[in-house]
């Protein structure tokens, strides 16, 4: 049966009955029809904050064929409450351009998925729409002010590098040129389009604090300079507040149930490539709040989502997991090692063996952290027991936990070896969270410690014009930072064609761009991507719904 057909069997629990085993009773819910509710901002409790175990999963360096790190995240929190634990997962929120592209939906998969699926990969609540709206308010003041001559700020439209978005792959809209058709119409530029997940709206969403600080870090957004040279912030156009105010219900993280009907908390959805890749502080600390055990993930491998959690979200939200799970699949194992695409489902244990440095590489950044790493073998139907063994062995072999999960066939119960694995790594847990940088370091040995340390690079070399943007931060006052590289996701290195374990590279930072309102210093190595396209055959293609509203075609 494909995921949908799964869903479609189980009996969804009034989400009334899922807050409940929370503790909470319906006058705490703003309820979106039976299955869905956002919860408010006051259940959080940071004193129950303190005492709670955080779980991150996170996976090798991905590859086409995917590694299941929501669908393992789903599956654990399933084992752990089979434990007895009291467990909440808390995830990111699925966009809909990978939905309708190649990517499909983001709500896990087989016997180990959030429900109503349909829902949560389609409009869900309306957040994504929300951001794109108070992005695309910014949008359109700083044209309008480019525009006045009675409100003007003098802005120069050559140094805006602030774009609009849609939540949708549309390559046609990348680079664009806006104001045309008259002096009426605006002032002619070139903009363009990235995906909604890519603003700099998400990031702030799921950095702040509460409505204040929402309001704050929207205000703090870098739009660009005067012809003066002065530096314009979105609160010298006076629009942060109108901005938080169409994100005052997309503020509220969301609750929605697993299949086994246990909570499960979905909230922002930055990708990990570009952004911090994680759902929302406020979401995380809402779970911990409410939980003994909350299981999160980061976006794409160790390297990315991991690190910018840890480095970033952690520092800033005062928070550290006890645990990490590194998700690794026989399949993206083959590939590291050197198998073709084509042939990940035909045993190969050679293959195997030759994709162990990724896998090893990734468990040595999460020790650095401080934090006890353990391998979750996400199993496929194609894998054999002997390439399983050899993962076994492996770890074994270098002292580290490691457990089998079949949580996609199984659900809980194929993750209870896992869970009762976490379980003991949490009580044994001396809370030596270290991160790999200090916020106050320089920006270049900031970026030369992730680099070095995380990617493994030899060194870190930088473009004129990255060279200008560290000239432009220091003059901002924004040297203390933290930094949030975008890169490849398919490669340690930024080279995508380089898998398993690249040494002797250098990586080179082409650009360096300011998110102010996120609160990070993003610099760009590599070509990135942050408006995709969708394939010759998208997802979109196989989409339908019928006359009594039942959707099919959706994965």
């Amino acid at each position: 049966m494909t995921d949908q057909d799964i869903a479609k069997q189980v009996t969804l629990k009034h989400i009334s009955q899922i807050a409940e085993k929370l503790g909470l009773d319906q006058e705490q819910l703003d309820l979106y029809g039976k299955y869905k509710a956002k919860l408010p901002h006051s259940i959080i409790d940071r004193e129950k904050v303190k005492k709670s175990n955080l779980i991150l999963v996170t996976a090798i360096s991905p590859t086409p064929a995917g590694e299941g790190k929501t669908t393992m995240s789903i599956g654990l929190s399933e084992g752990l409450h089979q434990l007895g634990k009291r467990t909440i997962v808390v995830l990111r929120e699925p966009s809909l351009g990978p939905v309708f592209g190649i990517k499909g939906g983001a709500t896990g998969g087989g016997y180990s998925q959030v429900l109503p699926m349909e829902d949560i990969n389609l409009h869900f609540t309306g957040d994504f729409s929300a951001i794109e709206k108070a992005h695309n308010l910014l949008s359109a003041v700083i044209d309008n002010n480019i525009q006045s001559k009675t409100n003007s700020l003098g802005i120069d439209a050559r140094t805006v590098k602030w774009k609009r978005v849609m939540d949708m792959n549309d390559r046609a809209l990348r680079h664009i040129i806006v104001g045309l058709g008259g002096t009426t119409s605006g002032v002619p530029r070139e903009t363009g389009f990235d995906i909604t997940a890519a603003s700099e709206i998400m990031a702030i969403l799921c950095l702040s604090d509460n409505l204040e600080d929402l309001k704050r870090r929207l205000g703090n957004i870098f739009v660009g300079y005067t012809f003066q040279k002065k530096p314009i912030y979105a609160r010298d156009l006076k629009v942060e507040g109108a901005m938080a105010a169409l994100l005052k219900e997309a503020i509220k993280p969301n609750l929605v149930q697993t299949i086994e009907g246990n909570p499960a908390i979905i909230h922002g959805g930055p990708f990990a490539n570009i952004a911090q890749g994680t759902n929302s502080v406020i979401a995380t600390r809402m779970g911990m709040s409410l939980a003994d055990y909350t299981v999160t993930e980061a976006g794409f491998g160790a390297d990315l989502g991991a690190e910018k959690f840890l480095d970033i979200k952690c520092q800033s939200a005062g928070i550290a997991p006890k645990a990490v799970v590194l998700t690794a699949t026989i399949r993206a194992l083959k590939y590291h090692g050197g198998a073709p695409l084509s042939d990940l489902t035909t045993p190969n244990p050679d293959a195997v063996k030759k994709g162990l440095p990724n896998l090893e590489k990734h468990l040595e950044n999460v020790k650095q952290f401080g934090i006890t790493p353990i391998i979750a073998i996400n199993r496929f139907v194609s894998d054999s027991d002997e390439e399983i063994a050899i993962i076994k062995e492996f770890a074994e072999s270098i002292g580290i936990r490691v457990a089998l999960a079949e949580v996609w066939a199984k659900g809980g119960k194929g993750a209870l070896e896992l869970a009762q694995q976490v379980v003991e790594t949490v009580e044994a847990s001396k809370g030596t969270f270290t991160p790999v940088y200090s916020w106050d370091m320089d920006v270049t040995s900031k970026i030369e410690a992730i680099a070095t340390k995380i990617y493994g690079a030899d060194q870190v070399e930088y473009s004129a014009q990255a060279k200008k943007d560290l000239q432009t931060i220091a003059e901002l006052g924004l040297e203390a930072l933290p930094i949030c590289i975008a890169k490849t996701q398919k490669s340690l290195s930024d080279n995508p064609k380089l898998l398993g374990r690249p040494k002797d590279f250098t990586i080179t930072i082409r650009e360096i761009e300011i998110a102010a309102g996120a609160g990070f210093l993003v610099p760009i190595s590599g070509e990135m991507m942050r408006m995709p396209g969708l394939p010759a055959h998208p997802a979109s293609e196989n989409i339908s719904i019928d006359n009594e509203g039942n959707i099919t075609g959706l994965f």
